[in-house]
């Protein structure tokens, strides 16, 4: 039995209030409240999800540490290299995945915002090197590049479904820009969205169930990457 019962009503607040007193101080002063409404169903949301994910593909892994080396990506913004130095993160993120650098790695995962809602993605967010590589030549093999587009044609033929991942305008240069498959050589990541769900479903126990609908919806681009990565 999941212990995860939605986000409550002070946890959204607690965001918005976030989103516009954006510093050490406040943050601080409010951390309990934080931590009450927004960082523990966010860990019981990683277990309930996590262990329904394992139910379906049992090399998923899911990790309840808040300290950012857990599914739970860390409130604290990296603001090294942006020119927003807002010090907090003002929505909720997660990541299941099979191994590897969080957003490097085949899995599945999800933000939930204020403006958006809940969004949810499978695959996977940037391949390395050496899985690019890997990747370009899957692509033109005739039996993995078929796989592909049937993965494809199965997630994005569901309404409000769409894949991402293309980074070039043009089929990078030493590539085949005459192949069938050339339009896949423009990726440089593989993932697939479905429609967001509203905040108000993320307030409630049936969020899991949600969530699980989509991810189970995009499980053949998953395990296309994932096979791609680990064989």
């Amino acid at each position: 039995m999941s212990s995860f019962t939605g986000f409550p009503a002070r946890g959204i607040q607690f965001l918005r209030d976030l989103s516009e007193n954006n510093n050490k101080a406040w943050f601080e002063a409010n951390k309990p409240v934080y931590i009450e409404t927004v960082q523990t169903p966010a860990v019981a949301l990683v277990v309930a999800l996590g262990s329904a994910l394992q139910a379906h593909f049992p090399e998923i892994q899911y990790d309840t540490r808040t300290n950012g080396s857990g599914s739970l990506m860390r409130v604290h913004r990296d603001t090294r290299f942006s020119a927003d130095k807002s010090p907090y993160k003002t929505n909720i993120a997660m990541v299941f995945s099979s191994g590897g650098k969080k957003m490097e790695a085949a899995g599945f995962g999800l933000q939930i915002t204020l403006d958006a809602g809940v969004e949810m993605y499978a695959g996977t967010f940037g391949f390395n090197k050496d899985v690019l590589d890997a990747y370009r030549r899957a692509v033109l093999d005739d039996a993995q590049g078929a796989a592909l587009e049937q993965a494809v044609q199965t997630i994005t033929a569901l309404k409000g479904y769409s894949i991402g991942g293309e980074t070039y305008k043009r089929v990078p240069a030493g590539l085949d820009a005459k192949h069938p498959r050339a339009h896949w050589l423009k990726f440089t990541a593989l993932h697939a969205f479905p429609p967001p769900l509203s905040l108000e479903v993320a307030q409630t126990p049936q969020l899991v169930d949600a969530i699980m609908t989509h991810f189970i919806a995009m499980a053949p681009l998953y395990q296309w990457v994932n096979t791609l990565m680990h064989g």
